[in-house]
């Protein structure tokens, strides 16, 4: 099976167009949410204060026969003067409550007054995580300087290594993969209450890292065959080099996914959605440097005509044509 990916590229653009839109929407509203105030729902890591996260004692009698009721939760934690935490209900038997910065006596007041309304609670697994507002703060600041850090180290590499149309366009694919795979999880914090942490920011940079790699191969295959036969065609080029690397890239990817698809389902509450967004990351990944970034570069080459662009029979029948009258 060979592709002729440039043939339907406009579709792809309009595929990509679409996802990046409706990623940016997304977050807008959560952005306007104003229990969120950000594009994504922000965990304790960026935002600081005290996370409960506390599980019911089914060993008791009784303790868990009836479901937890949130609105009993929420009057509780109203009655301690926390009404405005962030509550839910984990599972059947346990609840995750994140609110400002607690001391140790306060959590233990929280903790009874919520043993006396919805039952016992089983001290082997209750969480509790507590983030001064300034680490909060600083470990944002350095997320972000680290994604800026890199996509500014890729553009310098690729530049040198190839050209800059070659650089600027895999930082639109890698842009387009950030932003797809933040917007996905902006839609998951505004309907399953989602929150991302640092771990998030990590996952971001292996998915620039995996995603570069990617572009990377197919874009030293162009620059080979140009060199070798400078008057090809650039849509041909192309077309060819993703060709020639599609079995790897396949290949490369399927067999990262199931490492990580094996954390999502194994790895345990912390890892799991560190995993799911290294599988969104991962897949989104391949798609751009295959369907968006070599597509733009040909787009770009044609415009420029820079190498040769490919000239239809008809266009040379007519040009024949014409020089014989």
């Amino acid at each position: 099976m060979k592709l002729n990916i440039n043939k339907s590229r406009s579709l792809w653009w309009s595929i990509s167009s679409a996802f990046i839109l409706i990623s940016l929407i997304s977050m807008a509203i959560s952005w306007q949410n104003p229990q969120i105030r950000a594009p994504l729902r922000p965990g304790l890591d960026f935002i600081g204060g005290t996370r409960l996260q506390l599980e019911r004692d089914c060993t008791q009698l009784g303790n868990c026969d009836q479901p937890i009721n949130i609105t009993t939760v929420r009057e509780v934690a109203q009655a301690q003067g926390l009404g405005d935490s962030s509550i839910q209900i984990v599972g059947d038997n346990g609840i995750s409550i994140r609110t400002k910065d607690l001391d140790v006596d306060q959590r233990t007041n929280l903790q009874t007054a919520l043993s006396d309304k919805i039952g016992i609670f089983d001290p082997q697994q209750n969480q509790i995580d507590t983030v001064g507002p300034t680490l909060g703060a600083e470990l944002f600041r350095s997320g972000i300087i680290a994604l800026i850090v890199s996509f500014m180290g890729i553009i310098i590499y690729l530049t040198f290594r190839f050209q800059l149309d070659y650089a600027l366009f895999a930082i639109v694919a890698l842009l387009h993969d950030v932003l797809i795979t933040a917007g996905l999880f902006s839609i998951f914090g505004l309907l399953l209450n989602l929150e991302v942490d640092s771990l998030f920011i990590v996952a971001l940079l292996t998915i620039i890292g995996f995603s570069v790699n990617d572009t990377v191969v197919i874009y030293d295959r162009i620059r080979e065959t140009i060199k070798v036969n400078p008057q090809q065609p650039i849509v041909e080029v192309v077309d060819d080099a993703v060709n020639q690397t599609l079995g790897r890239s396949i290949n490369t990817t399927l067999t990262t996914l199931l490492s990580v698809i094996a954390i999502f389902v194994f790895g345990g509450e912390t890892l799991r959605y560190f995993a799911l967004a290294l599988i969104i990351g991962f897949a989104i990944g391949s798609y751009s440097s295959i369907f968006v970034a070599s597509t733009l570069l040909t787009w770009w080459r044609e415009r420029t005509q820079k190498y040769p662009i490919l000239v239809s029979a008809e266009s040379i029948d007519t040009s024949t044509h014409s020089q014989d009258g």
